[in-house]
């Protein structure tokens, strides 16, 4: 999901300097909310990769993954543009019978992937996600980098599941356990929201993530929403008075949508991913320096100082 928190600015860079335009977007399906909610994307197609990997003997695999095919050449593009660097997104953007562009097997992140493009560009790989994929585009697209801030552009569905008052967002959980901070900690940011005014709702995403979360919420007399999908998030995301989370892809969406927004790392440098966002950012820790529980209590009162 970060990564395409992180390409979303693209789409305003281009708008800005190809006028006309018309984009789409191919996307994991679970994600594919979010490239749908900005209003410069045309077409939104999502792939099932991660399930088909796992099913490449089944027939009904085989049916999906045609169509999809079939859909990304149902009429030509000038370009496809591959943000990600991934074999697996470098093969899907040939499935589109148009010349491909990407990074080259310098800056890329699977190396192999350069083999499948047309045109390649060199992008530092120690500048920020946000800032390598405008680069990027930039290049192929033949317009200078953009000096100003990163637009990323989206429009917030105001249906949906809605907390009853003012409320501080704690997003706890990641893909890896390397990713965690502390029960305790959390807790204590939990109180800390209270203080405020605020229910401190504690979100979760996976069935053995929900008792993290109901934890968590009992110990701070915060609360826990329901299962929502990406989309149905991103409305109480833009709601949100402030949003404290690890290094994953709901806290760089509220980033992105103009929230204030506290970051923490415990497994990943945040120079290259930090917390980016037009509202009052932060990010804290890094690779093998988990922050403490104090530290990140006076990066919080900071923010809200700010």
């Amino acid at each position: 999901m970060g990564d395409v928190v992180h390409a979303l600015p693209v789409v305003a860079d281009i708008h800005a300097h190809l006028p006309g335009a018309q984009i789409d977007w191919l996307v994991e399906a679970p994600f594919a909310a979010i490239p749908k909610m900005h209003p410069g994307v045309r077409r939104v197609l999502p792939t099932q990769w991660r399930k088909w990997s796992q099913q490449l003997l089944s027939p009904a695999t085989w049916k999906a993954m045609g169509e999809l095919r079939s859909e990304l050449r149902r009429e030509p593009y000038d370009l496809v543009l591959d943000l990600q660097g991934l074999l697996k997104s470098a093969l899907w953007a040939r499935q589109a019978g148009a010349p491909v562009a990407g990074y080259d097997r310098k800056s890329i992140r699977e190396p192999a992937a350069a083999l499948f493009y047309q045109r390649t560009a060199a992008v530092s790989r120690e500048i920020h996600a946000v800032l390598r994929c405008r680069a990027l585009a930039a290049i192929h697209l033949g317009y200078g980098l953009p000096t100003r801030p990163p637009d990323f552009g989206l429009k917030v569905p105001t249906d949906g599941w809605t907390p009853r008052s003012a409320y501080g967002l704690i997003i706890p959980n990641a893909s890896r356990k390397e990713k965690l901070w502390p029960e305790r900690h959390w807790v204590a940011v939990g109180r800390r929201m209270v203080e405020m005014g605020w229910t401190p709702l504690v979100i979760w995403g996976r069935p053995d993530e929900q008792s993290l979360a109901e934890s968590i919420a009992a110990s701070c007399d915060g609360d826990v929403p329901p299962f929502l999908k990406v989309g149905e998030m991103a409305a109480v995301l833009a709601g949100a008075q402030q949003v404290v989370g690890l290094d994953t892809g709901f806290t760089h969406l509220a980033a992105a949508l103009g929230r204030p927004t506290l970051g923490i790392y415990c497994d990943h440098e945040p120079g290259l991913a930090g917390i980016t966002g037009p509202g009052r950012v932060a990010s804290i820790g890094g690779k093998g320096q988990v922050p403490s529980r104090n530290d990140v209590l006076t990066l919080f009162e900071q923010q809200l100082a700010r």
